[in-house]
């Protein structure tokens, strides 16, 4: 059993496509925890789409934020800290295999979750103590360097840096490493990842903290979906609706859609 925490903003197309990924392709029982934050566009439609996944038990919780309720910070570290304060009082935070933190435009692929619990099984047999994250290669990763042994079955890399669009975390995460900020992060639009490498950079002391597997665990969309963080950097007003990807991602079936990203180079660019 695991937790995956997925951060949304509009877009609901590519939700929907994310959702149903992590159903289709999921061999373990897992929790998912929505945090929908401040989605303005097609917002009755969101709410009839997590009403489906309620009703029907296909999601642990849903949580629907305000720009007061993440302190007009940015919203997915604000939401992100609000889902590790809820696990840290469950009673049984150390009973789960791993955490995951899942953008809502990464499709994840068959046996994602099994490959990670091996890899997280690797780290403990090989003593990797330093590896706080596990995601793959290339996803942001720098100054890799490649582990001797396989971890998983696949050639992998530690290093710093890489996009939180796919990390898998330990059951400890904010024990261990803690929670950011959010004076920090008040009136931004980015820098969630960028203030956890500082925090994860010093708790293993200057050392070497992610680890990259050569193997595509999810497949980053934000090239046909749109990229939230980008345009809200650019248009304080929130306007990101993405009409046109919208109806686009919403015409095709799951398997029409996952065999196009599955084909599209630009869909695997930096991921």
């Amino acid at each position: 059993m695991y937790k995956i925490f997925m951060s949304v903003r509009n877009r609901l197309a590519i939700t929907k496509k994310a959702v149903r990924a992590i159903e289709l392709h999921s061999k373990l029982p897992y929790q998912l925890y929505i945090y929908d934050n401040q989605s303005n566009y097609l917002l009755q439609d969101h709410f009839d789409y997590y009403f489906k996944l309620y009703s029907k038990g296909r999601v642990t919780q849903v949580t629907f934020n305000t720009k007061e309720s993440t302190f007009n910070a940015f919203s997915k570290a604000s939401a992100c800290s609000a889902f590790g304060a809820q696990h840290q009082h469950d009673p049984n935070k150390n009973g789960y295999d791993f955490l995951v933190f899942l953008d809502n435009d990464v499709i994840v692929t068959p046996e994602w979750d099994k490959i990670l619990k091996r890899a997280w099984k690797d780290v403990k047999k090989y003593k990797l103590n330093n590896v706080k994250i596990i995601g793959q290669r290339p996803g942001g990763i720098k100054n890799g360097q490649r582990i001797t042994n396989k971890i998983a079955g696949y050639d992998a890399v530690i290093g710093k840096l890489g996009g939180s669009a796919l990390w898998c975390v330990k059951t400890n995460f904010f024990d261990d490493v803690g929670f950011l900020n959010l004076k920090e992060l008040i009136n931004q639009n980015k820098r969630h990842d960028q203030l956890y490498w500082r925090k994860i950079s010093m708790a293993t002391r200057g050392e070497r903290y992610i680890m990259g597997l050569q193997h595509k665990l999810g497949i980053h969309c934000g090239s046909m979906a749109g990229s939230t963080c980008n345009i809200l950097s650019k248009n304080k007003n929130g306007d990101i609706s993405f009409k046109n990807a919208e109806e686009k991602i919403s015409k095709m079936k799951f398997d029409e859609f996952y065999n196009k990203i599955s084909e599209d180079r630009k869909c695997s660019k930096d991921w």
